[in-house]
């Protein structure tokens, strides 16, 4: 018997801790949970939200590879990291399955592929097919599905709220007139419908569903400082979740600017 126990204990010990029990009578801790975590915006949103106690769910494609999301992780309890790609259906279920449990404040879709730099200038002659298709699988698809399969989580919180990562790109009032990022321009506006489409539901369920435009984002480093009216991942990410805590009812289904809330048309 005193075999079977040790054997029992140590087991507990050494079996990973990827999320958190249910919360039962503890106080209420806000939740989000953020897609494309391992770097850019989606890694912004883990340090800030993680700075002001929230718990903190990070996904990422290739979470091993994620050197910056773990060493943040590590140092802070209130971050789990999850493997997810957009694109795998089944694993947005079994990843809702397993927080089932768990109440979602934030559902931040912040997930995308973004073109770049050179190929976002390629004429009709150079728009690679193939990755017209990957783009509306994770910048329309990715979030649809994600939305699909935590909607309980997000409605069982308190701030029920999704957040979409949206551009400027995706919108016919204020995208470039140009011919340019033709794939990345569509799945947009393909992401900009699902989500305008999926608010007549979530009005009915209390869930505020936004769209924001995090803005000209510098991503890539010492080069992106060059792009004209680029701002770092810090601004941005601050700027929304400023935004994001402001939100009411009447923002559902609505796209705005990420610095001051204000509406896009598109």
């Amino acid at each position: 018997m005193q075999i079977f126990i040790r054997l029992v204990f140590t087991f507990a010990i050494l079996m990973p801790v990827t999320g958190w029990p249910d919360a039962g009578n503890e106080t209420y801790q806000s939740t989000i949970l953020i897609t494309g975590a391992n770097r850019g915006i989606g890694l912004e949103f883990v340090r800030q939200y993680s700075q002001l106690q929230w718990k903190v769910i990070a996904t990422a494609r290739k979470p091993a590879e994620a050197d910056e999301l773990n060493a943040l992780a590590s140092n802070n309890n209130n971050i789990v990291i999850e493997q997810l790609d957009v694109t795998d259906h089944q694993r947005i279920d079994e990843l809702a399955q397993k927080y089932q449990s768990q109440a979602i404040d934030i559902l931040m879709n912040n997930a995308a592929i973004t073109p770049k730099y050179l190929s976002a200038f390629r004429s009709l002659d150079g728009v690679d097919l193939n990755m017209a298709r990957l783009s509306f699988d994770v910048n329309a698809m990715g979030p649809l599905k994600m939305a699909q399969a935590f909607m309980p989580h997000v409605e069982a919180s308190q701030q029920k709220k999704i957040i979409v990562i949206s551009s400027k790109a995706g919108s016919f009032a204020e995208s470039p007139e140009a011919a340019m990022m033709y794939s990345y321009r569509a799945s947009k506006a393909a992401l900009n419908m699902y989500m305008y489409t999926l608010a007549f539901e979530t009005e009915k369920r209390g869930i505020i569903l936004t769209l924001l435009s995090p803005g000209t984002v510098n991503t890539m480093g010492f080069f992106g400082r060059f792009m004209p009216g680029s701002i770092q991942p810090e601004e941005s990410v601050s700027n929304m979740v400023n935004v994001i805590a402001e939100l009411k009812l009447q923002d559902n289904g609505k796209m705005l600017n990420h610095i001051d809330g204000s509406v896009i048309s598109w």
